[in-house]
């Protein structure tokens, strides 16, 4: 199966494909019947993003499964932690020895109709107008990533994550927090670039 990126480092094992029509998706072969009929509706892209991460899976972990709980996946046997995304035509999987969080975004200057929604305006100060799309996927992407190491419904990207003010050309070691009244949990993300597409990993 080939492979469009690895980002593996000495923790985890983190890996990006890329679609091609000429692989073989087999949803028998590969989907777990525990998660049958979660993915009954999904739209066809959506259950090809599933097979791809359960393909990249079989490749590392031959005879593990990746189930949910509360939506969070998890993996059975679980001997490792693991974190997946995918944006089409994109899917991605990180297994690690430690908690960590993925995440693969597309850049889209729509994203700035939506930038109430995860940060507050004391927090752009250090964003340029002219690539203010570039910065805010960035911005989600991380705390998207963080969401997965800190998994709860409660918490919103906007009251309870942080990214602290980064430069472009220092992507490997962007401050980032996870927070509330009582909690802070202090993170490193690391951010690609790749296509038009933004990837971030944060590991606990």
């Amino acid at each position: 199966m080939p492979l469009y990126r690895d980002f593996s480092d000495d923790n985890a094992t983190i890996l990006v494909w890329k679609y091609d029509e000429s692989e073989e998706l087999d949803i028998n072969e590969l989907l777990e019947p525990e998660n049958a009929e979660k993915v009954k509706d999904y739209h066809p892209k959506k259950l090809l993003e599933v097979l791809m991460v359960r393909k990249l899976l079989k490749g590392l972990k031959p005879h593990a499964k990746i189930l949910y709980r509360e939506r969070e996946p998890f993996l059975s046997p679980k001997d490792a932690e693991i974190s997946i995304t995918h944006s089409f035509p994109f899917a991605a999987i990180a297994i690690s020895k430690n908690k960590i969080g993925i995440d693969v975004e597309k850049f889209n200057p729509k994203i700035l109709r939506v930038i109430d929604k995860f940060t507050y305006e004391n927090e752009r100060g250090f964003i340029p107008e002219d690539r203010a799309d570039t910065f805010y996927t960035i911005i989600w992407s991380v705390k998207e990533s963080m969401y997965k190491i800190h998994h709860s419904k409660y918490w919103s990207l906007k009251k309870n994550y942080e990214v602290k003010p980064f430069e472009l050309k220092h992507l490997h070691k962007i401050s980032c927090r996870v927070y509330d009244e009582q909690f802070s949990d202090e993170f490193k993300a690391r951010v690609e670039f790749f296509d038009d597409y933004c990837f971030t990993i944060v590991e606990a």
